[in-house]
Parts: structure tokens; C-alpha cells; sequence
């Protein structure tokens, strides 16, 4: 049931974002907003996100992971009921705000919950299926809002994002345990975040780690506009578009927590850099001579995507226990640096669109070349970095 209660929290997680996105249409129309007015509907979910990530991840390094998760999942479920009650579009940003800032807590420390109760060895497997199951929620999200939005209009999915928030308050008050924390004296409190970036290997590794999660979220951002106002995609064959990609990404992580410790892991990192290189080439050749096709551009992404799978379930516990009483902190620091660039990200590409995938295609290209680059230092310290394994 802890298992259970956890992947719930991931599909929360990977829901909060995805289901309401086909709703951009429809939002931009219920409250009379520029499309680059709807995008700050994402913009402060992350703003809310990031401020509330920080302070959730310092508490549960000191107070444990559960009394912050349901306090973070209240703070989610109203902002639920806000955005559902909404008579302006203030309001609905209001709402979405306390979104972000409730939906932080479980999402950061829902894998620690596991980090807490098991070896690195298994946390690598478990990872792989959390992020199965993750981003099986992120490819439906748009496939089932899609049709919600049909038929039940947008408040349908913020129902649906209310009844699951219910859903998972009430299986961590009755299945997840409290896990007691080493008590921290406070200098190391007060320096904490401060420590962490004395590490050159921690930091390459949050680099990395942000590097390789803007590109997706720029492109999820912007794609609604792009598919469905621009390149003429349905809003229920929109949902098919964009949710191949988390359900690639799903199927991926599933299949490869199987084999995970079959193979040399600086081997399969090396493997992983040269798909990256492969999408990058895909996505500049699309950006530059087929901007204007939805088919070509998803399968130029879906390679990005299959290059994502094999390092983020590989080093992502190997980053957590590089200091095992800061996991809180470290969980917050990269996630706060993903949603932050992919804010700003986000309002770039939306300036910049020219009503094809021209622009962005530029934007995540760039960055995507530079975390290619960060991947050969990251292969370059392996050993360094590998240290944690056996623990």
C-alpha cells in the first residue's frame, strides 16, 4: 500500500500539469486572455511550485516526509476548489498559484518515501517503475482531458484533479509511515542549501538534471497552440500527440528497470548521449525544413525522450545519496532549477512564436546541445559520482 499510495502521488503529479492543457483553447475563449495571457496559467503554477519546494524540502529533512505531504496536498485540493470557482481569470490564477504550491510537497518527496526504506540498488529499480507509472499518468493526462474537455468543458478536469488530490490525502493518512529524521542542528539548517553547492558533483548533476528537463516542458507548454490553433490536430487527436511522448518515456522506464543492472551503467550513459545527439539532429533538421508538420515533430521529440529514460533512473538516487541527510533539500534544488529555467522557457518561446515550430525547435535545441555537453563531463566523473552504489 505504500507502493501503491506513492505511484499515486507520481500520477498526481504528472496529472497536475498535463490534464488541463488541452483546456488552453477553451481558457483563452471563458476569460477573454491573449494566448500568451493562458501561458502564465503554467508560469505561476511553477512560481507557486518553486517557492513552496524549497520550504518543503528544509521541513522534511527535519520534521520527516508525511505531516509535509498532507500539509501540501490541503494547499492542492483548495487551490483545486478556487480555480473550479473562479469568476475571473485573476481568481483561476489565484487558484492555480495554490495549485503549484500545494502539489510540491508530494511531488519532491514522494520518491524519498522510498529512498528512506531502501538501498540505492533497488531505489535505481523502484525509480524506473515510479517513473513508469509517472509518466503513464502524463501520456493519458492529455488524452483523457482532451475528451473531458469535450464533453464535461474545462471544469471537468480540475474535478478530476480534485477527486485524485482527495484520493491521495486520504491513503497517506492511513498508509504511509511516519519515517523518524536524524534531528540537524541548526548551523547545519541555516547552511544547508549553502553546503550542497560546494560540491562540484552534486552541482554538475543538478545542471544536468535541468538541462535535460526544460526542452520537454517548453515544448508541452507551447504545443497546445501549436498543434491545435496552428498545425489544425483536433483537440482529441491532440491528446494522441502529445501523450506518445510521456507513454514512450512509461514503457521505456518500465522495460529498462528490468535490465537496469544487467548492463555497465557508464556504458549506458554513453549510449543515452549519442541518442541525445541523434534527437538533436532531428529536432534542427525539423525546426529548419518541416516546421510546419505535427507527425515529424512529435517523432523528433520522441527521441529526446528515449534519450531521458536511461540516465535520470540511473543517477537521480546516485544524486540523492551523494549526501543522504540533505535528500529533502536536494530533491528541492533540482526541481526548483527544472521549473524555474522552464518558466522562463516557457515565456521565451511564447514571445518568440511564429505559429510554427521554427522558434522553439531553436530554443530547445540550444539547450539540449548544452546538456549533451554537461553528460561528458558527467561520464567523465563517474567513478566519483558511482561511489554510492553499494550503499
Amino acid at each position: 500500500m505504500i507502493l501503491l499510495t506513492v505511484m499515486l502521488m507520481d500520477i498526481l503529479t504528472g496529472m497536475e500539469f498535463d490534464l488541463f492543457v488541452p483546456s488552453f483553447p477553451e481558457l483563452t475563449n471563458y476569460f477573454h486572455v491573449t494566448p500568451f495571457e493562458i501561458e502564465l496559467s503554467l508560469s505561476i503554477n511553477f512560481v507557486g511550485y518553486c517557492i513552496s519546494l524549497f520550504i518543503a524540502g528544509e521541513l522534511a529533512d527535519r520534521h520527516g516526509r508525511k505531516f509535509i505531504i498532507l500539509s501540501g496536498l490541503m494547499i492542492f485540493i483548495f487551490g483545486s476548489i478556487i480555480c473550479l470557482m473562479a469568476n475571473s481569470y485573476n481568481i483561476f490564477l489565484l487558484g492555480r498559484f495554490l495549485q503549484g504550491f500545494g502539489i510540491a510537497a508530494p511531488s519532491i518527496l514522494s520518491f524519498l518515501i522510498i529512498a528512506d526504506l531502501y538501498t540505492v540498488k533497488k531505489q535505481q529499480f523502484l525509480m524506473a517503475m515510479l517513473n513508469a507509472s509517472l509518466n503513464t499518468a502524463a501520456a493519458l493526462a492529455p488524452v483523457v482531458g482532451s475528451y473531458i474537455t469535450h464533453y464535461f468543458h474545462w471544469e471537468g478536469n480540475f474535478i478530476t484533479l480534485l477527486s485524485l488530490g482527495v484520493i491521495v490525502f486520504l491513503m497517506t493518512l492511513l498508509f504511509v509511515p511516519h519515517v523518524k529524521i536524524t534531528a540537524l542542528k541548526m548551523k547545519t539548517i541555516v547552511q544547508g542549501y549553502s553546503e550542497i553547492f560546494k560540491s562540484r558533483t552534486l552541482c554538475l548533476l543538478m545542471i544536468y538534471f535541468t538541462l535535460t528537463f526544460v526542452p520537454y516542458w517548453i515544448f508541452v507548454g507551447i504545443s497546445p497552440l501549436l498543434y491545435m490553433k496552428d498545425l489544425g490536430v483536433s483537440l482529441t487527436h491532440f491528446g494522441y500527440y502529445q501523450g506518445s511522448l510521456a507513454l514512450v518515456f512509461a514503457l521505456g522506464s518500465l522495460f529498462f528497470g528490468f535490465i537496469i543492472h544487467r548492463f555497465n551503467h557508464e556504458k549506458l550513459l554513453s549510449v543515452a548521449n549519442q541518442i541525445f545527439i541523434l534527437s538533436l539532429i532531428a529536432i534542427l533538421y525539423v525546426a529548419f525544413w518541416n516546421s510546419h508538420n505535427a507527425l515529424f515533430i512529435t517523432f523528433a521529440f520522441i527521441l529526446f525522450v528515449i534519450g531521458q529514460i536511461i540516465p535520470g533512473n540511473i543517477l537521480y538516487p546516485l544524486y540523492l545519496n551523494l549526501m543522504p541527510d540533505a535528500k529533502g533539500r536536494l530533491t528541492a534544488l533540482i526541481q526548483g532549477g527544472r521549473l524555474i529555467f522552464a518558466s522562463i522557457g516557457l515565456q521565451l518561446a511564447g514571445f518568440f512564436y511564429d505559429g510554427s515550430f521554427h522558434s522553439i525547435g531553436i530554443i530547445v535545441g540550444s539547450i539540449i546541445l548544452m546538456g549533451i555537453i554537461v553528460m561528458i563531463y558527467v561520464i567523465k566523473q563517474w567513478n566519483l559520482i558511482n561511489r554510492v552504489k553499494s550503499a
